[in-house]
């Protein structure tokens, strides 16, 4: 008698997806690691718990009202009388024993000390025949790195060796950039170091820019922000233990000096007080015990220079906008900053130290030389550390380079200068196409913005993807030749910027930069030509020749040198300007500002240091809670056994399935014959999402389901394979408007597609159990005619509604992610995919165009 069972196929061993080589001079072999184990760190002995980790505050009481009063920016006024009142009626399981302003002063003074102190320095800069003084408060960035290094908090996440990341696409390993430690840079730079010592490079990340202090802006501070790049970015761009430091500052008001002339001087003579001991170590390394009871020889390296082109120019020393070659980093002649398609030598520091050479020996000649550069006559302070070129340090800033500037700044302005053209109706319809602009949480939702200028570059960044969209239906070829050309270049701008701000780099979206920047040149071109030629808008603009049309140039070589743009975006440090700010008008007298904004300054981050330390202490206790109670340290963000999706703002009661139908179908066609449509969806289609019905379902009358209006919906993004999160609404009213998002889900094992969520519930299922559902308004309908010219030319993603009447079920472990829909007000129930939202919905659209 044979057997109906069939033999099981043997198990297949899968490749390990991860693959990382190590510098040689690490002696570290390759690295293979399935998804779950890469960027994860090997287990390490706990550190044992400080008892006291508020010391050297006398009680946690003490040091909590510290943190407050800092974050609060209370003035001396404000904490005696907090404090007062505290004492009359303090009482329960912690004591504040401060009583005045005074006492908390010195427990954060006492709590500092534990820190590296600043120093006050005076620097001289002679000017005509006098001499001029100005005082600088720096804390040398080697005694920085040296707290950095001692604390115990941070010391198990510092990465040392140069790493070359591979993931594996199926068929093969494919290279791939993220950490400033997978770029080429580190990986040269540590193959430059003695190699006869376990020699490897510790690199500070530097930022630099003004800030307005005074609300009229006449008292300005100049701050330079320390990143250590050896952190995992969370850490190093975050807020907490490890963020971003101010290591100098210095404040002055603007006055007859010339504010050239106070950068060119007083920058470069500050920056030396923050490389004491620098220069010496960057030679010889400075032996240090690592946390993995390792000795190395670190090698301080300033890797990465962030800052606005300003700042920039102000690191490089080159002369600015109108000298002959105004890039930092490359010898771009002034009249060919606007040709992507071509590239120049980079610049380097030998030649800038040659020049100034030829300068101090003659200054005629050396003037020549140094202007043929675009130069100034100056020695730049880095030159003073080994592998620390300035012009391979500075970095595409985005904030300022693309949002607050040639998107945000100068295709805006071209984009509202053809409306004005066009007249008051083409302005009220684009008005109009913003304001009805579908709402995402990470999306700024505009109402006006024809005559407004926004200032913040975020704003601007999330004001070019909208207009774009909004413009569409507006600035036709027929009507607007120049506004149609200017939309082609709007719309290369908007890829590059989705490419360049990837938070993981492969050869093949290296490629897909490369390709696109001969799209936008092209495109460019050809909106000069017809604005030159052609165009009668006046004030159209015909000279693209300004530094920032060109910066972005670098991208490509900046991601395989340094890693992915969000390790030198500026974003991070403009941050850190509100509370300087803040600390200036709240908390200083207006005296001596640069000593009392650092030292607010310092006691935050004595506050940080020591709130790392009770937060490790209050997680030892409450794993030690869980295990003294017999239970598992769960993730309680994942409650939802159906993976990856989570329903949230229940209705208050639920409603029989013929409530529903009689209340909502009046007035909506999709719950038209709700009940059998949901039923013959039960018995007819959950079989193929893997359900088994043993009979066939009847839904009754009365069968209760809950409504929600909202879905949490994680997902595994395509950029750097981590979970990210979508927040959906189907909400008739939230905050006081109608909300109903789009998702992306799995139709079919073969087919994805978008829909408009309707409806979302959660009922029992007869023999399944409890089920959650969405009624979904599917984006499925065939386009009449076929693709559009303008979906060509502008390489658009078109999409169109059923009729609300064929809505239909599926359930929400079906959904993969949430998507942003634009309304093409010129046909109806047609709609544009956003594919600009974020990274992964880029990528996820970029691959189902192939």
């Amino acid at each position: 008698m044979t057997s109906n069972v069939q033999p099981q196929p043997a198990p297949v061993d899968q490749p390990c997806e991860f693959k990382t080589e190590f510098h040689p001079r690490s002696g570290r072999q390759a690295l293979y690691q399935c998804f779950e184990e890469f960027g994860i760190a090997p287990e390490t002995q706990a550190l044992p718990a400080d008892e006291e980790p508020w010391r050297p505050f006398r009680s946690r009481g003490d040091f909590e009202f510290s943190e407050i009063a800092l974050d609060a920016a209370l003035n001396k006024h404000q904490i005696d009388r907090l404090l007062s009142l505290i004492a009359r009626i303090s009482q329960g399981q912690t004591q504040i024993t401060l009583t005045n302003e005074t006492d908390l002063r010195k427990a954060l003074d006492n709590a500092a000390s534990e820190l590296t102190p600043f120093t006050k320095h005076e620097i001289k800069v002679p000017y005509k025949k006098e001499e001029r003084v100005y005082e600088v408060h720096a804390r040398p960035l080697w005694d920085w790195a040296l707290d950095l290094l001692d604390n115990p908090l941070l010391a198990p996440h510092f990465v040392w060796d140069a790493q070359r990341v591979y993931k594996h696409n199926g068929m093969d390993f494919e290279h791939f950039f993220n950490e400033p430690w997978t770029g080429h840079r580190w990986w040269d730079i540590q193959s430059r170091l003695l190699p006869d010592l376990n020699a490897v490079p510790f690199c500070f990340i530097l930022y630099a820019d003004k800030t307005r202090l005074s609300s009229h802006g006449t008292v300005k501070g100049y701050p330079v922000v320390a990143r250590c790049a050896n952190l995992p970015v969370e850490i190093r761009n975050g807020e907490g233990l490890g963020g971003g430091q101010v290591v100098t500052n210095y404040a002055s008001k603007e006055g007859k000096h010339g504010y050239t002339t106070l950068k060119r001087v007083v920058w470069h003579e500050s920056f030396l007080k923050l490389l004491v001991h620098l220069d010496q170590y960057s030679k010889t390394g400075y032996s240090y015990s690592c946390y993995d009871k390792i000795m190395r020889w670190l090698f301080p390296v300033i890797l990465i220079l962030s800052g606005d082109y300003e700042e920039q120019c102000m690191m490089s020393l080159i002369r600015g906008l109108q000298c002959k070659c105004p890039c930092p980093v490359c010898l771009v002649p002034l009249d060919e900053l606007h040709d992507l398609s071509k590239t120049f030598p980079i610049r380097s520091m030998k030649d800038a130290q040659v020049a100034l050479d030829i300068y101090r020996q003659n200054r005629t000649e050396g003037e020549e030389v140094l202007k043929g550069l675009g130069l100034r006559p100056v020695a730049n302070a880095l030159w003073l550390i080994e592998n620390s070129d300035p012009h391979e340090a500075l970095s595409l800033d985005d904030l300022h380079t693309l949002h607050g500037g040639t998107g945000g700044v100068h295709l805006l302005r071209e984009l509202k200068m053809v409306l004005a053209d066009l007249g008051h109706k083409a302005q009220d319809d684009f008005k109009q196409q913003v304001a009805d602009f579908p709402r995402w949480r990470a999306l700024t939702h505009f109402t006006t913005v024809i005559h407004i200028t926004f200032s913040n570059g975020n704003k601007r960044w999330d004001l070019v993807k909208i207009s774009f969209y909004a413009a569409l239906s507006v600035l036709k070829c027929q009507v607007s030749p120049e506004g149609y050309r200017l939309l082609r270049v709007i719309r290369s701008y908007l890829r590059l910027d989705s490419l360049i701000g990837l938070d993981v780099h492969t050869e093949r979206t290296l490629a897909m930069i490369d390709a696109e920047f001969l799209v936008y040149d092209t495109a460019l071109k050809d909106y000069i030509e017809y604005a030159t030629t052609t165009s009668s808008i006046e004030g159209i603009k015909t000279d693209w020749n300004f530094p920032k049309t060109h910066l972005w140039k670098h991208a490509r070589r900046d991601i395989e040198s340094k890693g992915v743009a969000r390790n030198y975006s500026t974003r991070p440090n403009e941050k850190l300007h509100g509370p300087l700010k803040s600390a200036y008008l709240s908390q200083s007298n207006g005296k001596d500002v640069a000593k009392q904004i650092l030292r607010i300054d310092h006691h935050k981050c004595a506050a940080l240091l020591l709130r790392g330390r009770l937060d490790t202490l209050d997680e030892q206790c409450r794993l030690q809670a869980l295990g003294d109670a017999g239970l598992d340290d769960e993730d309680h963000d994942h409650i939802n056994l159906d993976g990856h999706f989570k329903l949230g703002s229940p209705q208050s009661r639920a409603d029989t399935i013929q409530d529903i139908e009689n209340r909502l179908s009046a007035q909506d066609s999709a719950f038209q014959g709700f009940r059998k449509k949901l039923a013959n969806f039960i018995n007819t289609s959950l079989p193929t999402y893997g359900y088994q019905l043993t009979r066939w379902t009847i839904i009754p009358t009365d069968f209760q389901i809950r409504e929600y209006c909202y879905l949490k919906l994680n997902y595994e993004s395509t950029v750097n394979w981590r979970q990210s999160t979508d927040h959906l609404r189907s909400n008739p009213s939230f905050h006081g408007s109608p909300r109903f998002d789009c998702a992306l889900i799995q139709l079919t094992a073969e087919r994805t597609v978008f829909v408009k969520i309707i409806f979302m519930f959660k009922c029992e299922v007869p023999d399944i159990g409890a089920f959650q559902f969405a009624l979904v308004q599917p984006y499925t309908a065939g386009i009449p005619g076929g693709s559009r010219r303008i979906d060509q030319d502008l390489r658009l993603t078109r999409v169109k509604a059923v009729p609300r009447k064929d809505s239909i079920f599926v359930p929400l472990k079906s959904f993969i992610r949430g998507a942003v829909l634009a309304c093409d007000p010129e046909h109806q129930d047609e709609f544009l995919v956003v594919e600009h939202i974020d990274s992964d919905m880029f990528l996820r659209m970029e691959a189902r165009a192939c």
